[in-house]
């Protein structure tokens, strides 16, 4: 049953940057998100931890329902945040889909089971340590689009030949596998995510943002 009671206009939430707040709050939408609890008894009888069921309902409470704009990378990312039954085992761990994907993929959005956002091929693979992190980065790429006054991407091994000396991590990314770098005037976006998970370094690709003053490098 959807919950129908969400206004589509979406409040941010707690904890994200001003800018990836702005982001949200001006650029997404929220649409009506299914209650996943639902689901807990049926879910449970088939083995699935309790835990794990609500973890996924957490994640459904803060940003189920909520369309942002594409990302610049793997084909724009979730259509619509949105979880769904826990995968996994006690071994391996257990992870649950993120939102389903804008086109047809060979990998799926997923929250690990330590919470990060990441793609789901043949492996794992996280991208950031949070989904507000995937938020942040998003919200870091559309800010960066505004202000540069030059985009270049770079694409396959010319990726490692990048300099990143006298660049310094932005840390409101969380970045794992994917990290965004600040220098002086610039900002750079290293997308290793389906490089790493799906064993294609042709797919390694970075975005240099060229020309930003202060207000286009931090403007959080």
């Amino acid at each position: 049953m959807a919950d129908n009671s969400v206004s589509p206009i979406p409040v941010a939430p707690v904890g994200l940057s001003s800018r990836a707040q702005r982001f949200v709050e001006v650029d997404g939408i929220r649409v009506p998100r299914q209650d996943i609890r639902r689901h807990r008894d049926a879910w449970i009888e088939h083995r699935i931890p309790a835990a794990e069921i609500d973890r996924a309902a957490d994640f459904q409470d803060r940003w189920g329902g909520l369309a942002l704009p594409p990302a610049p990378f793997y084909e724009g990312g979730p259509r619509i945040l949105d979880a769904d039954c826990p995968e996994g085992s006690a071994a391996e761990g257990w992870s649950f889909p993120a939102g389903n994907c804008r086109v047809s993929m060979a990998y799926g959005f997923m929250i690990g089971p330590e919470g990060a956002f990441g793609i789901g091929a043949h492996r794992w693979t996280p991208l950031h340590a949070s989904t507000d992190g995937w938020v942040e980065s998003l919200a870091l790429a559309a800010h960066a689009t505004r202000w540069a006054k030059a985009v270049t991407r770079i694409k396959g091994k010319a990726v490692e030949s990048l300099d990143l000396g006298g660049y310094e991590l932005v840390p409101e990314v969380q970045g794992v596998t994917d990290t965004w770098w600040r220098g002086k005037d610039s900002l750079i976006a290293l997308y290793r995510g389906e490089a790493v998970g799906l064993d294609a370094p042709q797919c390694l690709e970075a975005h240099v943002y060229e020309g930003l003053d202060e207000w286009g490098l931090h403007g959080g």
